[in-house]
C-alpha cells in the first residue's frame, strides 16, 4: 500500500470556500488556546479585535479613519507587488521601495513650503508667481506622488536591468536594497546636521520634522467622520489596475511572460522590454502608496512602512494575485492588526506581537488548505489499485 499526491481535475467554488473558512477557523482556535493558556478569554479578545473596539465607542468614527490609513498603504502596496508576481519577477523588495518613495515625498514636502513662489531675475527684468494656499496643497501634494513614484520606480528597475541584462536573481537583489533604504532611513533620523533637512534644527536629539499643512491630503467630511481621499484614489487605482490587467494588450502580455517566458519570445513580444515596464510600474505604485502614507502621517519616520511590504507579499499570495480579492484580504489583515492593537489596550498580558502570529498561523493553514484544493491524496493497494 502506498500514498500518492495527485493533482485535482476541478475543485467546485463553494468547496474552496469551505476550505479557506475551515483554515481561518483552525487558525483562530489555535491561537484561541494560546489565549487561554495566558488567562484571556479568547471570545472576548477576538469580540474586540474584530469590532476594533468601535462597539460603544462614542469615538468609533475616528477609530475607523485610523484603521483606513492602515487600509490604504497595504491594499496598494499589495496590488503593485501582484504586478511583477504575474510576471514570476520575485519583487521581494517591497519595503525598500515604500522607504525610498517616502524619502522622496518627504523632501518635496518639506523643500516646498508655503506659499509656493516661482521666480526668475536676471539682469534685464524680473518675474515671480507666487501660489495661493490651494494651489499650493495641490501642486505639493502632485509633486509628492510624482517624486515617490519616480524615486521608487527607479529603485525597483534598476533590478529589473540587471536580471535582464545579466540574469541576476532578483529575489536576492530586491530583498538586499531593502536594507540599503532601510539604513539610509536610519542615518537620516540619527545624522544630525546642517544639510540634514529631514530633522527639527530646535531640538537637540534628532527628531524628524513635521510637514506643513500645504502636505496633507485633504479629507471629505461625512459629518464627523474625515474620508481621507487618498482612500478613493486607492480604489479608482485597484480598479485601473484590474482593467489594465484584464483588457489591454499589455496585460495580456504580462499574463503571457508569467505563464511561459519562452513561448512570449515565440510570439514576437520583447520581453525584456516588458519586465522592464512592468517592474517600473510595480515599483511605482509602491511609491505612491508610499506618498499616501506620507501624506497622511505628516512625518516622516523610521517605522514609516509599518512592513507592508512583507505583508503586502502574504496578501498577494492570500489573494491568488486577483486585484478585487487584494482589497478583501488588505481590509481583513489591516482589521487583524489594528484591531489587536485596540484588544491589547483591555488585556496588557497579551503581546502586541500576537496579530503577527496570529497572521503567521492563518497563512499557514490557508497554504495547507490550498495545497488540498489543488491536490488529494490516494491511496494505493500493492496491485496499483486505489
Amino acid at each position: 500500500m502506498g500514498i500518492h499526491i495527485v493533482k485535482r481535475d476541478a475543485c467546485p467554488l463553494w468547496k474552496k470556500a469551505l476550505f479557506y473558512l475551515a483554515a481561518v477557523a483552525a487558525a483562530l482556535v489555535v491561537c484561541g488556546i494560546l489565549l487561554l493558556a495566558m488567562g484571556v478569554n479568547p471570545l472576548t479578545y477576538y469580540s474586540r479585535m474584530f469590532t476594533m473596539g468601535m462597539v460603544g465607542n462614542k469615538i468609533a468614527y475616528k477609530t475607523f479613519e485610523n484603521y483606513l490609513n492602515v487600509f490604504v498603504p497595504l491594499a496598494l502596496t499589495s496590488v503593485a507587488l501582484s504586478l511583477a508576481f504575474k510576471m514570476r519577477f520575485w519583487n521581494i523588495g517591497g519595503e525598500g521601495q515604500f522607504i525610498v518613495g517616502a524619502i522622496a515625498a518627504s523632501t518635496v514636502a518639506l523643500k516646498l513650503k508655503p506659499p509656493i513662489v516661482v521666480a526668475l531675475n536676471n539682469s534685464e527684468f524680473s518675474f515671480s508667481v507666487s501660489f495661493g494656499p490651494i494651489l499650493s496643497e495641490l501642486i505639493t501634494l502632485v509633486l509628492m506622488c510624482l517624486a515617490a513614484m519616480l524615486a521608487a520606480g527607479l529603485y525597483g528597475a534598476l533590478v529589473a536591468a540587471l536580471k535582464v541584462k545579466f540574469g541576476t536573481n532578483e529575489t536576492l537583489l530586491t530583498l538586499m536594497l531593502n536594507y540599503v533604504a532601510l539604513y539610509t532611513l536610519t542615518f537620516l533620523g540619527d545624522k544630525k546636521a546642517d544639510w540634514n533637512f529631514f530633522l527639527q534644527e530646535e531640538s537637540a536629539r534628532p527628531v524628524f520634522q513635521s510637514f506643513s499643512d500645504t502636505a496633507a491630503f485633504p479629507r471629505i467630511m461625512l459629518g464627523k467622520f474625515g474620508l481621507n481621499i487618498c482612500v478613493i484614489l486607492t480604489l479608482i487605482i485597484g480598479v485601473l489596475v484590474f482593467v489594465y490587467l484584464r483588457y489591454t494588450k499589455r496585460g495580456y502580455e504580462i499574463n503571457v511572460v508569467g505563464d511561459s517566458a519562452g513561448t512570449a519570445h515565440y510570439a514576437g513580444m520583447k520581453v525584456n522590454r516588458i519586465v522592464l515596464r512592468t517592474v517600473f510600474l510595480s515599483a511605482c505604485l509602491i511609491g505612491l502608496a508610499a506618498a499616501f502614507k506620507m501624506g497622511t502621517t505628516g512625518v516622516l519616520s523610521t517605522t514609516i512602512t509599518g512592513d507592508v511590504g512583507w505583508t503586502g507579499i502574504i496578501v498577494a499570495w492570500l489573494a491568488q494575485l486577483n486585484t478585487a480579492a487584494i482589497f478583501v484580504v488588505s481590509a481583513l489583515i489591516s482589521m487583524l492588526h489594528y484591531g489587536s492593537v485596540q484588544a491589547n489596550t483591555m488585556f496588557s498580558n497579551v503581546d502586541s506581537s500576537f496579530a503577527n502570529m496570529l497572521q503567521g498561523v492563518i497563512l499557514f493553514l490557508v497554504l495547507t488548505a490550498d495545497f488540498f484544493i489543488r491536490f488529494r491524496i490516494v491511496r494505493t493497494k500493492k496491485g496499483g489499485n486505489q
